[in-house]
């Protein structure tokens, strides 16, 4: 009995000696770190996770233990969250936001673009960072001196602090979901649904009045998973039944180089275009996306309204694609006529928008893109953020501008290849 009570005692010492020892290693990185990045303390004191006893060693172990070794940090990834956010994990992972990195370095013209612009986290990368990635990517990406793309939580979860209001408000979509190619949060903040948010944000109108954020309409109740009927490159499957807008689509389909533009045969980029979810491939799953919009608008329109108002976006859809399929047909007979040469990188002689503005020096191809990327995005996708001025004049008004362009540069061309 008394050798028993020697033993418990012992341990008990042990255990308070390695409490005290942890306790002290914590006080040791907030002191110094207190110093060198106090920025990173007071967040991390101010959120929930201190409060809760997640200290530093918790995501970024214990090997780091002076100015010597900062390199020994762990700088930890999602699966570290998912220790206590498991179900908002699992909804990431099969949301889009989990395609972001992939997606990125599936293009085509990604491995053309400074270093600076993808790994380093400005440019594209500084939004598609977002991704779960495999050891062997983020290997390569240390190997280049990029530390700092490991984690797709804390893009909109900001480090230290991880604030869930933060998170909420429509400005933690705004660094990526703008400018561009996609300013969906320029779109919503001069809409009605923006414009009755930050009134009420100024308690001007009741809180519990009607004003949809980015998330009460894309994330419900918190949901990660995110996904879009339409997505991002305004193209789904099956083709439509209307005969004009399944060429017209087809046509697309070649210029994003998912259908080879002689065969009609679908090419290794749809394998990319399924395995990253960039387009819904099924009716039934473009239906279900379609229906959970509406069960979301119904919270303060009738149904009636909401559905009138998302068809209206696919009947300008229709007519912006027969803008883009006239555009690309001029240009792509400048290439069956030897008029443009194919650029090394291209697949196949004829337009490819996902070469962005790296067309091999062809002017005519680069109004092309944009009117694709900058212009055609604009037009439908301000018609779902109910914008007006968006849907009009930064967006049908540019797009029969571009058009009008590449028919004068098609012209252009053509004449002096006869002199």
């Amino acid at each position: 009995m008394k050798r028993n009570r020697i033993v418990s005692i012992v341990f008990l010492i042990v255990m308070i000696g390695g409490v005290h020892a942890a306790v002290g290693a914590e006080e040791s990185c907030v002191s110094c770190h207190k110093k060198l990045s106090p920025g990173q303390v007071a967040d991390w004191a101010a959120g929930k996770h201190s409060a809760e006893g997640v200290t530093c060693s918790t995501c970024h172990g214990d090997k780091h233990q002076s100015e010597n070794d900062a390199e020994a940090a762990v700088l930890p990834d999602e699966t570290v969250c998912k220790g206590c956010h498991e179900t908002q994990f699992n909804q990431f992972t099969r949301g889009k936001h989990n395609y972001g990195w992939k997606a990125m370095n599936a293009l085509p013209v990604t491995p053309l673009e400074p270093d600076e612009l993808i790994e380093g986290g400005k440019g594209c990368g500084g939004c598609h960072n977002m991704g779960i990635k495999s050891e062997e990517e983020k290997k390569i990406l240390r190997d280049q001196g990029y530390r700092y793309q490991n984690n797709s939580c804390d893009e909109c979860h900001t480090r230290h602090g991880f604030f869930l209001k933060e998170a909420r408000d429509p400005k933690a979509c705004r660094q990526c979901h703008m400018g561009y190619d996609h300013p969906q949060y320029e779109m919503w903040e001069s809409s009605k649904h923006g414009t009755r948010y930050h009134v009420q944000e100024e308690e001007k109108i009741p809180e519990e009045a009607g004003a949809p954020s980015c998330q009460y309409c894309h994330m419900p109740d918190g949901d990660h998973e995110n996904h879009t009927a339409w997505g991002f490159l305004g193209v789904r499957l099956p083709l439509p039944e209307d005969e004009q807008w399944a060429a017209d689509r087809v046509t697309i389909l070649k210029a994003l180089g998912v259908l080879n533009p002689k065969t009609g045969e679908p090419t290794a980029r749809l394998e990319a275009v399924k395995q990253l979810k960039l387009a819904r491939l099924t009716q039934e799953r473009w239906e279900t996306l379609r229906e959970e919009m509406i069960s979301r608008c119904k919270h303060c329109h009738s149904e009636k309204y909401a559905r009138n108002q998302l068809s209206m976006g696919d009947s300008i859809l229709q007519k912006a694609d027969r803008l883009m399929a006239e555009a690309i047909n001029i240009v792509a007979s400048l290439y069956d006529d030897g008029l443009i040469e194919k650029p090394e990188n291209y697949p196949f002689a004829y337009p490819d928008l996902l070469f962005f503005m790296r067309t091999g020096g062809s002017y005519i191809d680069q109004v092309l893109c944009e009117m694709y990327m900058k212009h055609r995005m604009r037009t439908y996708q301000a018609f779902f953020h109910i914008n007006p001025d968006y849907a009009y004049w930064y967006g049908w008004e540019m797009m029969v501008k571009d058009l009008g362009e590449i028919k004068k540069l098609a012209k252009t061309i053509r004449a002096t290849a006869k002199n």
